[in-house]
């Protein structure tokens, strides 16, 4: 399999092969955010893309946001497109190499992007990056792939066994307001650190 790296991910930006972007913040997560009522939480969105989750939570009032996304593409695609006046801490790195300390790392399709190799390292790493009673919010993928990722898939029953030792499992359940192309194959997760 080709590495993952920044050029791979350039060259998707680049070529515009960018089937994950569906050209806003996905339903469930303005859902989630809709819900907040700190405008002070301190939030981190890995491999944020086109950046339409972070322009919404500024919309909504956010102030204390982090991308990090190893694409120079995708950092300065959401430079563009930041509101003027409105600062974001845009971070291009690998997310394994970030320190941090959060209240909310925000998951759409960052996790299913890395090899799955790669996802036990994620748990632990998230762990690290979140303040206690943090959490990592948002979708993981409830279906098996048949061709070659990204994105990988997984299961409920997966992901339930991959961060139950780091986290305490609130929601990993089917997702009743995904967008209709991916209807009935995404759970909604809340998973809150343990310490």
């Amino acid at each position: 399999m080709k590495s993952l790296d920044q050029q791979f991910w350039d060259e998707r930006y680049a070529s515009g092969r960018t089937g994950w972007d569906i050209g806003y913040a996905s339903t469930p997560l303005t859902t989630y955010i809709d819900q907040l009522n700190d405008l002070n939480l301190n939030i981190l969105i890995p491999g944020a893309g086109n950046g339409y989750e972070v322009i919404y939570l500024i919309e909504k009032g956010f102030n204390n946001l982090s991308v990090i996304d190893i694409s120079s593409a995708a950092i300065k695609n959401i430079g563009h497109k930041l509101p003027e006046g409105h600062s974001v801490n845009l971070i291009r790195d690998d997310y394994f190499n970030h320190q941090g300390s959060y209240d909310i790392i925000l998951e759409q399709t960052f996790f299913c992007a890395l090899l799955p190799e790669l996802r036990q390292k994620y748990v632990s790493h998230s762990h690290s990056l979140l303040k206690d009673q943090g959490c990592i919010v948002g979708l993981l993928f409830n279906v098996i792939f048949e061709r070659e990722g990204p994105p990988f898939g997984g299961s409920q029953e997966e992901y339930r066994h991959l961060f139950q030792d780091f986290f305490s499992i609130r929601y990993c359940d089917p997702c009743y307001n995904s967008i209709v192309p991916r209807a009935g194959s995404e759970v909604f997760i809340k998973f809150i650190k343990k310490t």
